[in-house]
């Protein structure tokens, strides 16, 4: 079977959600949005809610709301209103203590009955290194190194656990990161890996690169699910669906579109007309830049492959920063899923409605029993850990004899 979650990310993840037509712009500041959403996605048996976070304050907020609450506080309010739903938070290798989080984080696991995991994320960018009295951002090999022995320390904080133990064993270590020094990482430590790729064939190297790195690590290969990212927008036919995406790249507010593609790339585009494209020029390899390297991978191919005007490249991205949009009834888009599934370039997938909540009650509502009649997801869940919802056993630790 294959593995869902969603993102419950602020009004949606297409970057004018927010202003769509019956959305509450501001209800992503309210903690019943988050554990409304969770309910629906345990009602349609999901694996997990997943919660994207980073320690700063997004600029972009001028232009859209933001992610609004700490995700373990969210988190722990879910749990409380739910009963078998897992539970994903991000919370960063870079500027937190291993000791702490290992204890907050494994103290959440237990009393949610064994349902969390943790997203392990190397944070980037010069607004979070500021928050921590740093004048820039990490180097990116440097982040990668720490979150390597970072998330060891945590790991094997939760192994020596007599008091509270987690019902799983331990909780589930997520990752996602698109870099070399990303796809390393993920292959020595995540059980999850959340990707962005817009291409099957590229997708699938990446998760057969990531399941043949872990052999290497003496992991294996069968305990990894990889989960690309999935922006949807459905539509109850192919012509409402497109009407709906339509508006929304409409609804996106400029400045925000710019202001987020600019600092995915690390240039300017002040001066630059919807008009015209990216002079190749200013781009360095992916491998070469700072920020999210898995982002501007995704981004960088595009301008490669299309030489799209900067207008067309916003409005491929629709804000939304390089995951993969499919938009249809949901029969086009299970079709899609099942495509990607049975190729083996995914596991399932970390989806991200296009607005919340109407974008995800489309989903749940209709693409989900879709996914069930042609046998491709449960209808039930078989246990009551976000372990036994990913088919997944307890891995040795790492080090041990």
């Amino acid at each position: 079977m294959l593995h869902l979650n969603v993102n419950i990310l602020n009004a949606g993840v297409f970057g004018g959600s927010w202003r769509y037509p019956g959305t509450d712009g501001t209800a992503s500041y309210t903690i019943e949005h988050y554990t409304s959403i969770a309910k629906k996605a345990e009602e349609a048996k999901l694996d997990a809610v997943f919660l994207a976070d980073g320690p700063a304050l997004d600029p972009g907020t001028k232009h859209r709301t933001g992610n609004n609450f700490e995700p373990t506080t969210v988190l722990a309010r879910i749990a409380a209103r739910t009963e078998r739903i897992g539970l994903i938070g991000t919370l960063s290798s870079s500027y937190n203590d291993p000791v702490e989080l290992a204890r907050r984080l494994g103290d959440l696991d237990h009393v949610s009955g064994g349902r969390f995991g943790w997203n392990v994320v190397t944070t980037a960018g010069p607004v979070a290194a500021r928050n921590f009295g740093r004048d820039g951002e990490i180097d990116h090999a440097v982040r990668y190194q720490r979150a390597a022995w970072f998330t060891q320390q945590v790991v094997a904080a939760w192994a020596s656990r007599t008091r509270f133990a987690s019902p799983q064993g331990r909780p589930v270590v997520v990752q996602a990161g698109g870099s070399s020094d990303g796809r390393r990482l993920a292959s020595r430590v995540a059980e999850v890996v959340f990707s962005a790729d817009q291409d099957l064939e590229h997708a699938r190297a990446f998760r057969a690169e990531i399941r043949a790195g872990a052999v290497k690590f003496g992991r294996d290969p069968a305990e990894i699910v990889v989960l690309p990212g999935l922006s949807t927008v459905v539509g109850s036919t192919e012509a409402e669906a497109k009407r709906r995406r339509e508006l929304l790249d409409e609804l996106l507010p400029d400045a925000y579109g710019r202001g987020r593609l600019a600092a995915q790339l690390g240039i300017s585009l002040d001066g630059l007309r919807d008009d015209e494209p990216i002079p190749a020029g200013l781009l360095v390899e992916p491998d070469e830049a700072g920020g999210s390297q898995t982002f501007y991978r995704v981004v960088k191919e595009i301008i490669d492959r299309e030489n799209p005007t900067l207008g067309t490249l916003l409005k491929r991205l629709s804000g939304g920063g390089g995951h993969r949009i499919v938009t249809g009834t949901p029969e086009q888009i299970a079709d899609d899923i099942e495509t990607w599934y049975r190729a083996g370039a995914a596991d399932g997938f970390n989806v991200m409605p296009d607005v919340l909540p109407s974008g995800f009650d489309d989903f749940a509502d209709h693409v989900v029993p879709e996914l069930r009649t042609r046998g491709l997801f449960r209808t039930d869940y078989d246990g009551t850990t976000l372990r036994a919802h990913l088919g997944l056993g307890l891995p040795a630790l790492e080090g041990a004899a």
